[in-house]
């Protein structure tokens, strides 16, 4: 199927936004410019009054934790995950975990993320249904807690996740290995996890320095920091490496990251909320380290709002540097864009080219919030919120056109949901 989105001003590369046409044959952006005499479209998108964006990538986030929003809030870190988070999630079954996706993935077509990073517990083939039905991007792992009695098996169950789901549904579905963090696997379990996901060829997504707690912990227990010791059990040896947060970091730490290519899921929205601090992401940009942007679970954040974690990487760390420029306006759209797809290791997303996937989102500008039209780009990122999403293509596929669902039944969805959290919650 060939489609065609015209007179759309859209976001290019090197930040420049023309009002051009975006030409789509299957799941390709085949041509950005003139239509030629030659390509006949199937269906033809009105873009007048709408800017073109590579969908949002979400480096980093638990989707079926959308089940408990609002249901542990203002606590610390490890008070909220022991005494509130875990306990509850004990409780969800494979029927929790499929409608809690479903209500990331309606989340997430709402606000224009097109591929999303996962990271959760059991029944994760049920996170990967969900995606599939959704007609999303989905890059998933089995969380693994090395330091619980069923460790090993949690290593089986990402294997047997890796078989049956990784390159499914046309590549839209790619499979890590999620070993939770260095404080819940020890060393010589990190060792199977690298040696397992190393024998598959699979990539690593794991949490690495969130907090100055873990760094204390790790220097307590191992007499190091956690990327050290961690660097020493082969884990990022492999094919490479997805590390969410990198919030507490050396000037060691930073060499490790460069020395094999880990790139970073910054989360300003959850760090900020949980206290955790904040990630050096100024730094680690001038070191050639890639920065991709997440939103963590719905229960940290508490929404999966793309183009708000792009409003805060933009905001926090110019006040935290005292420096307006230290994260301009397009540098942060990049992380949510093309730094996403290079963080989750998905080469051919982020960037409105030709041969890229068509992972597309259109905002309206029609609204007071994108007038006057002064810079497109800065109004996306300072000005605009995700209500401006209208339109949402992934894999060129229409997920959402004019705000009207195509894939997800969206009053299912919310009854499903809630029905879920009552018995986990209540």
């Amino acid at each position: 199927m060939k489609t065609l989105i015209k007179n759309v001003y859209a976001v290019m590369p090197d930040g420049s936004v023309p009002k051009t046409n975006i030409l789509i044959d299957q799941d390709r952006i085949v041509g950005i410019g003139p239509v030629s005499d030659d390509f006949h479209p199937d269906k033809i998108i009105d873009g007048t009054d709408h800017l073109a964006i590579p969908g949002f990538v979400n480096a980093h986030t638990h989707t079926s934790m959308t089940l408990l929003r609002s249901y542990a809030d203002d606590m610390a870190l490890m008070d909220w995950l022991n005494q509130m988070v875990w306990p509850a999630e004990a409780k969800m079954t494979a029927e929790d975990i499929y409608w809690g996706a479903m209500l990331a993935m309606l989340e997430m077509v709402r606000t224009g993320t097109t591929t999303f990073a996962d990271m959760y517990g059991p029944w994760m083939e049920k996170v990967a249904e969900a995606a599939i039905d959704a007609g999303l991007r989905g890059v998933l792992s089995r969380g693994i807690i090395g330091a619980a009695p069923d460790g090993e098996k949690k290593i089986e169950e990402n294997v047997t996740l890796f078989q049956e789901f990784h390159g499914a549904a046309d590549g839209r579905i790619t499979v890590m290995f999620g070993p939770h963090a260095p404080y819940t696997c020890p060393p010589d379990f990190l060792k199977k996890v690298a040696k397992t996901a190393q024998s598959l060829n699979a990539e690593i997504h794991i949490h690495m320095h969130e907090t100055k707690t873990e760094i204390q912990d790790s220097l307590q227990q191992y007499g190091k920091r956690p990327f050290e010791w961690v660097a020493e059990t082969g884990l990022f040896d492999g094919k490479g490496t997805l590390a969410a947060h990198c919030v507490h970091l050396n000037d060691a730490d930073i060499a490790i990251m460069k020395k094999y290519g880990i790139r970073a899921a910054h989360n300003p929205g959850s760090n900020m909320k949980l206290a955790s601090g904040v990630a050096p992401v100024p730094r680690l940009l001038q070191e050639g380290v890639c920065v991709a942007l997440g939103t963590d679970g719905a229960s940290s954040n508490n929404n999966l709002d793309m183009l708000e974690e792009v409003n805060l990487a933009a905001m926090l760390h110019k006040v935290h540097t005292y420096d307006p420029v230290a994260v301009p306006a397009f540098c942060a759209l990049q992380m949510g864009t093309e730094y996403g797809g290079k963080a989750v290791g998905v080469k051919d997303i982020g960037r409105l080219e030709q041969g890229y996937k068509a992972d597309i989102t259109l905002f309206d500008l029609n609204s007071a919030a994108w007038c006057p039209r002064n810079n497109l780009v800065s109004l996306l990122v300072y000005s605009a919120n995700s209500s401006s999403v209208d339109t949402v293509l992934c894999n060129g596929k229409v997920l959402m056109e004019n705000h009207v669902l195509k894939t997800l039944d969206e009053e299912r969805i919310l009854f499903e949901a809630q029905r879920c959290a009552n018995h986990l919650t209540k």
